[in-house]
């Protein structure tokens, strides 16, 4: 069974360069430029993994990789957020499983991804 990552980029060049790396390497992808409804996307793709674009390690910015990693149902879905500030473990101590700094190299991003999976 091939694996699931939901994605949710607001950068819309970002998130096709995603689903065709993530595609490639054989998981099935489900894609977000925006949290609306993403919830409701957890629930019916199931991912084994979400990769979350969080720009600041802010209470607005980590608010919903906070709420995910806090819901009962999801708690145990690994959250690697993708951000762009400049001390991305700040995110990790605060709700993510990795952190992945933007711009990223596409090896390390799998390579996260794969550990993050096995991990689970």
């Amino acid at each position: 069974m091939n694996k699931k990552i939901l994605v949710l980029e607001k950068n819309r060049d970002i998130l096709e360069l995603i689903n065709i790396v993530l595609t490639d390497e054989g998981y099935h992808v489900d894609l977000l430029s925006s949290e609306k409804e993403i919830f409701e996307h957890i629930r019916n793709f199931q991912p084994d993994a979400i990769l979350l674009d969080v720009i600041s390690p802010t209470e607005e910015g980590t608010a919903l990789c906070k709420t995910i990693k806090a819901a009962e149902d999801f708690s145990h879905i690994p959250v690697i957020v993708l951000s762009t500030h400049p001390k991305p473990e700040i995110v990790k101590e605060i709700c993510a499983d990795e952190v992945v700094a933007k711009p990223f190299d596409i090896s390390f991003l799998l390579s996260t991804i794969a550990h993050q999976l096995i991990s689970a």
